[in-house]
């Protein structure tokens, strides 16, 4: 079987449309159509429902991808695996969301030196959605991710396994006004709503978020005005007085601190998270498994 088709069906299963993932692919729709038929006639069954409106997974088709899943990551680990023996040379590589990249990474991987002494450790700072596909396509040994338990990903899955190794918190913030008071502070009215400074889709924290408030029984009035996956880009956004944001606490302590932000809201508009690692539940190159010993040990023992 053409491996290849593998990886047809899993942008058929991320883009749930033929022609959305024939042009991911580069082929046109019906060639690719042909492909994915090809798929399923060596395979034995339908791999996709193409009668409802939206197109959608059959059963055999959601296992499958998890083995296509399983089958791309180790081909892609073990190519680089292959690539850093013959060269002499191992490396660690990352995929981390964009905030946890600046704030918690360079400090935690300094407690670990030990671990990856002579060892070239490789980062990918992306969004939640991007470290998820970096980490599905074998390109990652670690994701290092922000998590809620209401707000699940690609990642909570038997294929996996994860160690907690902080916490941060989920608040909103605000400009200050002339007396240090948020300029925007919830829950804003349905007369008045706030203009918000959101997460686009491909972010963890917009996931996290959009879960905490189906949660809440308190209503909010909010207008988007702006949205990206950059924590980062939200917060000057609200520093420059646009609207109100949720950022990470650990992002904005200093802001906090010197106040060029106000929080925005009480403990109740407050979403606590965990800073988690994810690997493949799969066993590693001697490194990856080093790497995650000592630092689920350490995890568990300031837990």
């Amino acid at each position: 079987m053409d491996i290849s088709l593998l990886e047809d069906f899993k942008a058929l299963a991320e883009y749930k449309n033929f022609s959305r993932a024939a042009d991911s692919r580069g082929v046109t729709q019906p060639a690719f159509s042909r492909r994915i038929r090809t798929l399923e006639k060596w395979v034995g069954t339908e791999l996709a429902d193409r009668r409802t409106h939206r197109l959608e997974l059959t059963a055999a088709g959601i296992r499958f991808l998890e083995v296509c899943e399983d089958i791309s990551r180790r081909l892609h680990l073990g190519r680089q695996e292959a690539i850093d023996a013959a060269s002499s040379a191992s490396s660690l590589r990352f995929a981390s969301t964009h905030a946890l990249s600046l704030t918690f990474f360079p400090s935690w991987l300094r407690r670990h030196e030990a671990a990856i002494a002579s060892t070239t450790v490789r980062l990918i700072a992306d969004s939640m959605h991007g470290c998820e596909r970096t980490m599905m396509q074998g390109e990652a040994h670690f994701v290092l991710c922000h998590h809620h338990p209401a707000a699940l990903s690609r990642l909570d899955s038997d294929e996996f396994v994860s160690c907690v190794l902080g916490e941060d918190v989920l608040i909103p913030i605000s400009a200050p006004d002339e007396n240090g008071r948020p300029r925007y502070s919830l829950p804003g009215s349905a007369d008045n709503p706030l203009p918000y400074l959101g997460f686009n889709e491909e972010s963890g924290m917009g996931r996290i978020l959009a879960a905490a408030w189906a949660r809440q029984p308190q209503q909010i009035w909010l207008k988007p005005v702006f949205a990206s996956h950059l924590a980062i880009v939200l917060k000057q956004f609200a520093r420059e007085g646009r609207g109100i944001t949720w950022s990470p606490k650990s992002l904005v302590e200093t802001e906090l601190a010197n106040g060029s932000v106000a929080l925005g809201g009480g403990p109740e508009w407050q979403v606590p998270m965990e800073i988690r690692l994810f690997r493949p539940r799969s066993r590693q190159m001697e490194r990856v498994e080093e790497l995650w010993s000592q630092a689920s040990d350490a995890a568990a023992v300031s837990m």
